[in-house]
């Protein structure tokens, strides 16, 4: 669906069926460089098992026009206007890597728009190489060949879609490809000062940290202070790398109805 969110058209995806603003909204947020395809799974479920779903394209990604925002904060700030065009007051937040990020600035920021969180492949600070950050600058190949490199777990570069007959690392380094210009190098700076302690800090209400196991970018250990700092979070962690949503679609589904099953 489209519709318009500070003078810019947005695209988000629905899972196959029409947004309605009266079930319980699920928003899903993509991380660095991405945009809504890589919730396709999950969001279809959902929006066939009672949830009103927006897998939104950030502004500058995917289908959303840009430019794309260069802070965590103002993706949140983006993020709560877009609920407000939509007539939300209160929705279920699952990030992934920045969008987790995202997640969590707007869960400390505006608790009462916010009923749950769900943070996948997330870390108290997730800084980037400068290498990386080089690369992506200079609108080089190399970048996103060194994040999708990184992003998925060993077992996926040997193969083993759960989808037959597709290929992940291809198809996330062809996701990345097609990323609009500088939205890459925009997304990874916003990542690399963020706070994300700090942010955890500010949020009370229930948090589900969804950690990949074979996570060599975001490794559970460096989540430990989010948990510590969230009185109601907990963790679960997959046999996985940081493309938790991807790799292990099914087991990320499951983790999710369950938190949330477990909160209406």
């Amino acid at each position: 669906m489209r519709f318009e969110v500070q003078g810019r058209s947005v695209f988000a995806a629905t899972g196959g069926r029409p947004f309605e603003p009266a079930l319980p909204a699920l928003v899903f947020l993509h991380g660095a460089g991405m945009d809504h395809s890589v919730w396709s799974l999950q969001s279809r479920y959902f929006s066939h098992h009672g949830y009103g779903v927006l897998a939104l394209d950030l502004p500058g990604h995917g289908k959303s026009q840009g430019p794309a925002l260069g802070t965590i904060a103002a993706m949140g700030e983006w993020v709560r206007a877009c609920l407000d065009s939509l007539g939300v007051a209160r929705a279920n937040l699952v990030g992934h890597s920045m969008g987790a990020f995202v997640a969590l600035e707007i869960a400390g920021l505006a608790p009462e728009r916010v009923a749950t969180s769900a943070l996948l492949g997330v870390a108290a600070r997730m800084p980037v190489h400068p290498e990386l950050l080089a690369a992506a600058r200079e609108n080089r190949h190399l970048a996103p060949e060194l994040i999708t490199a990184w992003g998925y777990g060993r077992a996926a570069h040997l193969g083993g879609n759960p989808v037959p007959g597709l290929w992940m690392t291809g198809g996330g380094l062809s996701l990345l490809e097609r990323s609009q210009a500088g939205a890459l190098a925009s997304d990874l700076e916003a990542c690399n000062v963020y706070d994300g302690e700090a942010a955890a800090r500010r949020v009370r209400g229930p948090t589900l940290l969804l950690l990949g196991g074979d996570d060599r970018m975001t490794p559970p250990a460096k989540a430990a202070p989010l948990l510590a700092a969230m009185p109601q979070a907990r963790q679960v962690v997959l046999p996985v790398g940081h493309m938790l949503m991807i790799e292990r679609p099914d087991a990320v589904t499951d983790a999710l109805r369950d938190f949330l099953a477990a909160r209406k």
